[in-house]
């Protein structure tokens, strides 16, 4: 079975739910399912920023697991992990890109997040 989560909300899920048991069975081949994609709002995207021990590690481990790493534009934004503009009325695609964000990251809205899954769709989708 392939998944994609949603790190959506607030507070501190993508370090702990993420940090201290989804990556760790990731890192040891033992979650159990194909994890095809990781979407993070809010606070959940400075996981992904350069330096974060997390994001270092998980970078790695999409890369080598085929693993979508997307976080939301305007939250990106917001942050200082992205520099561009969100989508708008006339082009519902960003037109943000990763800014002092870990490796293999990319920036997106729901529009990006369903095409860039569309060639490997998840079964399901879980939210955090």
């Amino acid at each position: 079975m392939k998944v994609a989560y949603v790190f959506a909300t607030s507070g501190n899920t993508a370090h702990y739910k993420l940090g201290q048991m989804i990556l760790p069975q990731l890192e040891e081949n033992r979650h159990g399912v194909e994890v095809v994609g990781l979407f993070f709002f809010d606070d959940n995207t400075l996981i992904l920023q350069k330096g974060n021990e997390i994001g270092e590690r998980l970078s790695k481990v999409a890369a080598s697991q085929n693993i979508l790493l997307m976080m939301c534009d305007q939250c990106a934004l917001s942050r200082g992990l992205a520099e561009g503009a969100p989508g708008d009325k006339d082009s519902i695609m960003t037109k943000a890109a990763p800014k002092n964000t870990v490796d293999n990251v990319t920036v997106g809205c729901f529009p990006d997040l369903y095409t860039a899954l569309s060639g490997n769709m998840p079964d399901q989708v879980i939210t955090i």
